[in-house]
């Protein structure tokens, strides 16, 4: 009989069909870090459908030696399943490695699926190195005007935490004569000013000068 190891425990217990098991699991992981613990970890995060077991992997793994969780994790950014791209870009976030930053690529950045184009935006411009704040800024700002309200959120929250090296990009993405580009734009710069603002309420603003803007044109 094949003894089995503390990671085909894990694996087992991670697989179990009750959520509250599997954060159990993922908690005990998290508690007592084991190095064989780091893949079994990882490959749950792709699939995992619970978001509080799925917080609960990432905060396991962020108990675990980085040097052996980021290489784990990079090669996920690039899976052809976007949850296994969202969640290991959500993880890396929260270990911080600056390592991290070189697997963020345009391709990454410009990720059909929004969640993990947010996971993106909000690693990228916490990792980002200082030689590349403008570089970073211009590619985000192809992403002016995309998607709902979370999603422009979450990229005018990016573009706070780049700070100001990326307000000369904002501020032209502001002058576009595309309404919703330009919005975005303006927003995103009331957020950056004032960090405190509700993303809402720098929407409604902007809008209005937008709007103002087309009126004078008409003139």
């Amino acid at each position: 009989m094949t003894e089995t190891t503390a990671a085909d425990r894990l694996r087992a217990a991670l697989e179990h069909p009750d959520a509250s098991a599997r954060l159990q699991a993922a908690l005990a992981a998290g508690t007592r870090p084991d190095d064989s613990y780091v893949a079994e970890l990882v490959a749950r995060c792709a699939v995992e459908p619970d978001f509080f077991v799925r917080d609960m992997l990432t905060w396991a793994l962020t108990r675990h030696d980085p040097a052996r969780v980021v290489p784990g994790l990079l090669p996920e950014v690039t899976s052809e399943v976007p949850q296994a791209r969202s969640q290991a870009l959500h993880t890396l976030s929260k270990i911080g490695d600056p390592a991290a930053f070189g697997a963020i690529t345009r391709a990454v950045l410009r990720d059909r699926h929004p969640e993990v184009a947010r996971a993106a935006w909000r690693t990228a411009s916490g990792l980002v190195p200082d030689d590349a704040h403008e570089a970073l800024a211009e590619e985000l700002a192809t992403q002016f005007g995309r998607g709902d309200h979370d999603t422009q959120r979450s990229l005018s929250r990016a573009f706070a935490a780049i700070g100001p090296r990326a307000e000369p990009i904002v501020e032209r993405a502001a002058a576009s004569s595309y309404d919703v580009v330009s919005a975005h734009a303006r927003a995103t710069l009331i957020v950056m000013d004032d960090p405190d603002t509700e993303f809402a309420e720098a929407v409604v603003e902007a809008r209005r000068v937008v709007a103002q803007r087309a009126l004078v044109g008409e003139d």
